[in-house]
């Protein structure tokens, strides 16, 4: 049985990691859950992405008031789905608020995704992620990165999943800010999250071991492919908070933390576990570490409520982290990490994709069939 007198959640916010949550709906802003959640569980923002909304929007009356309002205002399609979407970020903001006045800024947040259809145009990500700020705000793309910092505007970097990504993508916000303290203006007020992918990892490498054990005989083979199944992921991780400490130690940033800046977090993303032979926690305890944010479903976030084993274990086991990326090398195993890595992010740009059309589609349907006659 769950021993209450923990919140295990909390116990997780003491060792400096902030958890939010991966779902927004306005059921559960008008409902009152969101502002139980973050008394009762903690919770220190919000993750969305088309997939979310799609679900949340699609098929609910809840949406069917505004939806008509944006009908008898002339608005196109994606002008009713963007003025439903800023609402619910605007109103689950003000839940939050308390939350962003107490950390000063650090957390607080409700992280929207500009159009995925834009994933490889940097000069519409920039323009987006501007236009968006004005409203809300976040952006994606390396260049946009650089230069929507420098603007002052608050950045989650997403479905970062190879180590060199997340490291570019430091580099970027310290550009960003670099350039921003050169004409003089305020970096202190800047917060920035790098969202670095886990269990699809897990899912996409293990596939591949699974295939490969099923024409193995030899027993030391089959044992190095099972060493490496289930971990790949919680490795890469570990391997990227070294790099978040090398840089942060770097001249660079020290000189840039001196006029008041914020680390651009590790925000661990993609943490519920699929694989029900693991536990549906290990994305959580394996990863807890100061300065990082682990965004959890919502079923997750009441399984680690309930069971998390609550522990700073992001500097564990390191030297096993970096064995384990490169045992992929051996011969046995043959798995180019590089190659899934660059598999995994044109899938996740694609599974974006997907929902956010399937959701324009749907939102038509209901303009036509709201519209009047």
């Amino acid at each position: 049985m769950t021993d209450q007198t923990k919140n295990h959640l909390l116990e997780i916010k003491e060792i400096g990691q902030s958890i939010w949550m991966d779902n927004l709906t306005r059921n559960l802003i008008e409902s009152g859950e969101l502002k139980q959640m973050i008394e009762s569980r903690g919770l220190r923002g919000i993750t969305s992405n088309p997939a979310i909304f799609e679900k949340a929007i699609a098929g609910n009356v809840i949406y069917d008031a505004d939806i008509e309002a944006g009908i008898r205002a002339g608005k196109s399609v994606l002008e009713i789905y963007e003025s439903l979407v800023f609402a619910d970020i605007r109103n689950a903001c003000d839940i939050f608020a308390p939350v962003y006045a107490e950390s000063k800024g650090l957390d607080g947040y409700i992280s929207i995704e500009v159009p995925p259809t834009i994933a490889n145009d940097t000069e519409s990500t920039i323009s987006e992620a501007l236009r968006y700020y004005q409203a809300i705000g976040t952006a994606q793309g390396l260049p946009a990165v650089e230069r929507v910092i420098s603007e002052g505007i608050n950045v989650n970097v997403t479905l970062l999943f190879s180590v060199d990504s997340y490291v570019e993508t430091f580099w970027a916000y310290i550009r960003g800010l670099e350039a921003r303290a050169a004409k003089g203006l305020d970096v202190s007020n800047i917060a920035s999250v790098a969202s670095f992918f886990l269990s699809r990892i897990d899912i996409n490498i293990d596939g591949k071991i699974d295939e490969k054990l099923k024409n193995v005989t030899d027993i030391s083979t089959k044992a190095k492919l099972e060493a490496v199944k289930g971990k790949i992921a919680i490795a890469n991780a570990k391997v990227a908070y070294q790099k978040y400490k090398e840089i942060v130690a770097s001249d660079r940033w020290q000189a840039l933390a001196a006029k008041g800046a914020e680390v651009q977090r590790l925000l661990w993303a993609s943490t519920s576990t699929k694989n029900p032979n693991y536990s549906d926690v290990m994305y959580v305890d394996e990863l807890i570490g100061p300065d990082t944010v682990n965004t959890l479903p919502p079923n997750t976030v009441e399984a680690c409520f309930d069971h998390c084993d609550v522990a700073p274990r992001i500097e564990n086991n390191v030297a096993e982290a970096y064995s384990l990326i490169e045992s992929l090398k051996d011969p046995d195993i043959d798995i180019n990490l590089d190659k899934v890595m660059e598999d995994l992010l044109l899938d996740g740009i694609e599974k974006f994709v997907s929902p956010f059309q399937s959701l324009m589609d749907s939102l038509e349907e209901k303009v036509k069939r709201l519209a009047p006659v």
